[in-house]
């Protein structure tokens, strides 16, 4: 797996645990949801994206989008 693969799976598994626990416990988990689309949009014009540095970090191949 490489790091664009690894930001992607990590994107979607935020996304679908704040739709979760915003179903089952409160409202506001949406806000995790929207954090993690602002955070992609972010991503895609500045080139700075956390996750894909912390993957990078533990040792993960680059891919075309993050290096």
């Amino acid at each position: 797996m490489n790091i664009d693969r690894a930001v992607f799976a990590f994107a979607g598994i935020v996304v679908l645990a704040g739709i979760a626990l915003s179903l089952t416990v409160h409202p506001w988990w949406l806000a995790l949801t929207g954090f993690a689309g602002a955070n992609l949009i972010q991503a895609a014009f500045t080139g700075f994206c956390p996750a894909a540095m912390l993957f990078k970090a533990i040792g993960l191949k680059p891919g075309h989008a993050f290096r």
